[in-house]
């Protein structure tokens, strides 16, 4: 994928999408003895940054394929990202949601005009009843992340925070599928000016690091993480692209993503969902490597169900 593909993607998708604001805090930057920018996807229309990449996704199909609808799985973000953009566009969107998904995201999708089909939590479940529903009805399956034009979208969040901060010399994401950091990897590339790219993952959830050394696409027997947007894999679209352009892949314990998370809602007065907060956990952990330069910080989404908090407010 090319500098071009990026751009063009991000021209196609401006009419959807909001180009989300940039905070900074004093307390943050002298906390991490750097300049921090963190791009508030939480802001974004559906409350997270995949509203992107489904927009992308579903703007390429044919006429024909619009006609028959889409079909995705997901755990509550491109559940309701790809149903909100399907209402947009005029497309029938079916959503296979495991059965543990937040029920705040359960009923966005519900609103979104997404029908969900429920499956038992695994990985293999939600595949196996997405392609039972492109048999049946024809539909076009849209995978969350290992889609190469929901990368090119997705990565088009990091594109305007380097073209507004462009001399950015780290930009952190969350890795759960790998659609997110693979497009911002991209956009790195392109436009950065030396910069590098570093992942946030869970311990409880480190397919992602454990893939980065091993070589190939490694799976998780167990995603015991508060983190549920971060409970899927890498695919074989976004690994080759992590592989080239990401420079490390952070893990973080569960109880040091609760306390970035709440750090950030007290702090910066922001809603973040704990998906978010693991990429300023991650942050937290490496600051010592970042003294004095700028870098960047994508939080994600801020989809929560404020009823189920890990800390009280």
């Amino acid at each position: 994928m090319t500098k071009e593909n990026l751009v063009a993607c991000h021209n196609r998708i401006k009419p959807f999408i909001h180009n989300t604001p940039i905070l900074s805090s004093s307390l943050v930057n002298n906390l991490v003895n750097a300049e921090v920018y963190f791009k508030c996807e939480n802001f974004q229309k559906t409350g997270a940054y995949k509203i992107r990449g489904a927009t992308n996704a579903i703007m390429q199909l044919t006429s024909e394929q619009k006609e028959k609808g889409v079909v995705t799985h997901s755990s509550g973000n491109f559940a309701q990202a790809l149903s909100f953009a399907a209402q947009s566009l005029g497309v029938k969107a079916t959503i296979i949601m495991p059965s543990n998904s937040p029920k705040v995201k359960k009923s966005a999708v519900v609103e979104y005009g997404g029908y969900i089909i429920e499956c038992e939590p695994t990985i293999k479940a939600r595949q196996n009843t997405a392609d039972s529903i492109v048999k049946e009805k024809g539909a076009t399956f849209i995978h969350p992340s290992n889609d190469l034009d929901v990368i090119l979208g997705q990565g088009t969040a990091c594109l305007e925070l380097l073209y507004e901060q462009p001399n950015l010399k780290a930009v952190f994401c969350p890795v759960g599928g790998g659609g997110l950091i693979a497009g911002s990897a991209l956009a790195a590339n392109y436009f950065g000016n030396n910069c590098q790219v570093f992942g946030g993952e869970p311990f409880e959830a480190d397919d992602a690091y454990r893939s980065l050394i091993s070589g190939k696409i490694e799976t998780n027997e167990k995603t015991n993480t508060i983190a549920d947007g971060l409970r899927t894999q890498l695919g074989q679209h976004n690994f080759p692209i992590i592989q080239k352009h990401v420079k490390q892949i952070v893990r973080v314990s569960e109880d040091e993503i609760i306390n970035a998370m709440r750090f950030i809602w007290e702090r910066m007065k922001i809603i973040i969902e704990p998906s978010s907060a693991v990429t300023f956990a991650a942050v937290l952990k490496e600051k010592s490597a970042f003294k004095n330069k700028k870098i960047g910080v994508i939080i994600s989404g801020g989809n929560v169900d404020v009823n189920n908090l890990p800390f009280n407010i």
